[in-house]
């Protein structure tokens, strides 16, 4: 066992305003006069930064009010005081719970490698020292991590051959204190009346209707009035005199996995630092912070006294009877972080805005279903009989009566009426309002979240820059010395990278060309089948499995550009967060458009408009042009639509159910395994790190925005095409909402909570989709000289 070189008992005394963990891993200076003699000591033998720090702290002046307003009542403080917000239900439940639990040093994060001991045996010399290097990486992290304050308490489990380390870490009150300035972190100074509202909840009271989407939550997180922590101020901040709940597990959890991204392993001039290039090269199995504990319910149910906040979050909002709830994002933002949450908050907003769009869809969708019988075109189609007959197909394909495409012809009408002109219309106001709501909708959320003022000055250097950087250089804000990439290197890279853009996009057209010449192909084949029926419904049938072979390519295209994107854009050597993830959305998006919507668009306003006449036919590679079949290609699209928005989504959501479950299950039977053949029960207790192994390690919210982005395209820009996107749109996203809670639950080991960061290439994309509408009303306006086929009346 590792231990800190801080005794946790000179901790129990109250805060003191200065300390210097870099220098000396929780040295107190325990008065300003002395604090100021010991850094101009400090400072002349050695020139510390950290020393330098103490001297200004020293002579700066404690008299600014940081905000006058009236103490809360007696009762009402939060987490960060005695109790929890005793006016809130179940708040005094939960904070006899907390009160009742003896204090102990809390396990902020943990790391987790496996040692094969008989591989060990078998590897020859060069696995040998690759292993060796990878044992002194690791004992030196630990070694630095044990330097920088953190207490480092190591836990083995023998499974068999196999033996898995968990060390166990743990910050100090200096360290915690220290990092908190150093990361700008804001802290409460007074709280505030929760803020929290629905303006459906509010519309609801005001007409007296009651409200079945409203739940009592118990433990609902007060809010508070808060500023960038300083050292110096500490007595100014609430619940500064309780150490055990003054850094909430998200700030601890943040303030750990800063202290992990930049601690050395080796040497750093080789770039030897940071936890994410342990987990890259093997050294390390995993890096987490551990979950609250269990999140099945205690044997007294919804109703025990103390239910811990995981506990909360899967009986009040990821259980799938809650579909019909309002979600509690305070909960969320108070466990997640306020990245999970506004992702939350966003799906939740966009799926409350999809049910308008979805019964107007569903209306005119039944309109048109009603207007189908009648239409005076449609039915002298069908009653034409034998009157038409029609040109072949192909060269030697035989000709075929009109009248046998009447139900493709009713299919059609189902969509193409007037009242999808004004569906198309009312989607584009519709979208554009969505948006503009959204911002403002953002904007409170972030307020009360106290994250609207996140600058990117603010925000530090990626730890993978950091590793990798060749150089350093001044920061012209601060002064300091920060990791430094050439522009005009990052210039060169990128352009580069921009070619590998414009080389996929052409492997996408290259499949879109194929699509069309095996769509042509196929209705050929089945036309000389000499089947009467399949040759009816030959353009059909090779519409369907055209558009079931385009779906495979299209996701079978996105996972391999998306890892290939995720590559370039950590080698253009992005400084910030932001400024990677602003990149890799982009080429995300370029691709993905294309895509997504080569083929869609290709029917909408290119197929049919190249076919020629009888007697000159044109031709692509020899196989003359497809046409679109009778009754338009509006009933192509549709189909094109279903098959890729609805299939995607079925497969997508199968994917977030199976393969999580699937994940968990072969990590726990390995485990399971190998200590039953190291004689230990498999059922026997665990520790919660163990618990926590098991789970599946959270990928990301990228993935989850990138759904929604193109969901949000196929329900605006082609919906003149299909007006039951909007109600597939919306069936989907409630069954995500509770599928992507359960994931983060329930599945997931718990993330370190993030900022929310204000991508521009997401928000780009959802603006430029919410203009792109605008032309959908125009599509389903233009005449297409394809609605009648070309006939002939021998």
């Amino acid at each position: 066992m590792r231990m800190a070189a801080t005794g946790w008992a000179g901790l129990q005394g109250p805060p003191l305003p200065t300390l210097c963990p870099a220098v000396r891993p929780g040295l107190y200076c325990r008065d300003q006069a002395h604090a100021e003699r010991w850094a101009m000591t400090s400072e002349t033998s050695s020139g510390s930064h950290c020393a330098r720090m103490l001297r200004r702290r020293a002579q700066e002046e404690d008299s600014t009010v940081l905000i006058d307003v009236s103490p809360p009542e007696a009762g009402k403080r939060g987490p960060y005081g005695s109790t929890a917000h005793a006016s809130e239900p179940g708040g005094q439940q939960a904070a006899a719970c907390r009160a009742g639990s003896p204090a102990k040093p809390r396990i902020d994060f943990v790391l987790v490698w496996e040692e094969d001991l008989k591989l060990d045996r078998q590897q020859d010399s060069a696995a040998r020292d690759r292993t060796d290097t990878h044992r002194t990486w690791r004992e030196t992290f630990l070694d630095n991590l044990h330097a920088a304050g953190l207490r480092v308490d190591q836990q083995d489990v023998q499974d068999g051959n196999t033996t898995v380390h968990y060390a166990l870490l743990s910050a100090s009150w200096a360290v915690l204190c220290y990092y908190a300035e150093d990361l700008r972190l804001k802290l409460p100074l007074q709280e505030l009346p929760n803020q929290a509202s629905n303006w459906s909840a509010g519309l609801l009271a005001w007409l007296g209707v009651p409200n079945v989407l409203l739940e009592v939550v118990p433990d609902v997180p007060p809010e508070y009035y808060s500023c960038r922590f300083r050292v110096n101020k500490l007595p100014r901040f609430l619940g500064s005199d309780n150490q055990d709940t003054f850094f909430t597990s998200t700030k601890r959890h943040q303030i750990l996995f800063e202290i992990l991204a930049k601690t050395p392993y080796g040497h750093e001039k080789k770039n030897l630092r940071g936890i994410h290039q342990l987990l890259a090269e093997g050294v390390l199995s995993a890096a987490f912070p551990l979950h609250d504990g269990p999140f099945k319910m205690p044997p007294e149910g919804p109703q025990a006294p103390c239910l811990n906040q995981r506990q909360v979050l899967f009986q009040y909002w990821a259980r799938w009877g809650k579909w019909n709830k309002y979600q509690p994002l305070d909960h969320v933002r108070r466990y997640f972080g306020e990245k999970v949450a506004l992702y939350f908050a966003w799906l939740g907003f966009y799926t409350g805005w999809l049910l308008p769009a979805a019964l107007v869809g569903t209306l005119v969708f039944l309109v048109g279903c009603f207007l189908v019988f009648s239409d005076i075109p449609t039915q002298e189609l069908c009653g034409s009989k034998d009157s038409f007959e029609m040109c072949p197909l192909c060269l030697d394909c035989p000709f075929w009566l009109l009248s046998s495409t009447c139900a493709l012809a009713q299919a059609g009408r189902l969509f193409d009426h007037g009242g999808t002109v004004f569906f198309s219309l009312f989607i584009a106001l519709w979208a554009v309002l969505l948006l503009e709501y959204w911002k403002r909708k953002n904007a409170t959320l972030a307020y009360r979240w106290d994250c609207s003022d996140y600058q990117d000055i603010e925000e530090r250097p990626r730890p993978q820059f950091a590793a990798s950087a060749p150089m350093t250089a001044p920061n012209p804000i601060t002064g300091e010395d920060e990791p430094y990439f050439p522009e005009r290197s990052r210039a060169r890279r990128m352009l580069a990278g921009s070619v590998v853009i414009l080389v996929m996009v052409a492997v996408v057209v290259m499949c879109l060309v194929s699509i069309i010449l095996y769509r042509a192909i196929m209705a050929i084949v089945v036309s000389r089948s000499g089947n009467t029926l399949l040759a009816a419904w030959a353009s059909r049938i090779a519409s369907l499995t055209g558009s079931v072979v385009n779906l495979v390519f299209i996701l079978i295209l996105s996972k391999i550009y998306v890892s290939l994107a995720h590559v370039l854009t950590r080698w253009e050597m992005h400084r910030t967060q932001t400024k990677f993830e602003d990149a890799f959305t982009l080429k995300v998006f370029i691709f993905q458009f294309v895509n997504f919507y080569s083929s869609p668009i290709y029917i909408a306003f290119f197929k049919g408009r190249f076919v020629g006449y009888p007697g000159n036919y044109h031709t692509l590679f020899g196989v003359r042009n497809e046409e679109c079949a009778a009754g338009g290609c509006l009933i192509e699209l549709a189909q094109e639509l279903l098959v890729i928005m609805v299939g995607k989504q079925v497969i997508n959501n199968m994917q977030e159910v199976l393969i999580p479950k699937l994940k968990g299950w072969w990590q726990k039977f390995q485990l399971c395994s190998k200590k039953r053949k190291a004689g230990a029960s498999a059922g026997a207790s665990q520790g919660p790190w163990e618990a926590d192994y098991e789970l599946v390690p959270c990928e990301g919210l990228f993935d989850e925005y990138l759904e929604m982005v193109l969901q949000f395209g196929f329900v605006t820009i082609f919906v003149a095409a299909c007006p039951l996107a909007p109600l597939f749109a919306l069936l989907n996203n409630w069954v995500e909402i509770r599928l992507d809670a359960r994931k983060f639950v329930c599945e997931y080991r718990r993330p370190v909570a993030e900022p929310p960061r204000q991508s521009g290439g997401g928000r780009g994309a959802h603006e430029g989709r919410a203009e792109a509408p605008a032309g959908s009303p125009i599509h389903g306006m233009t005449p297409r000289p394809c609605a009648l086929p070309t006939s002939s009346t021998w």
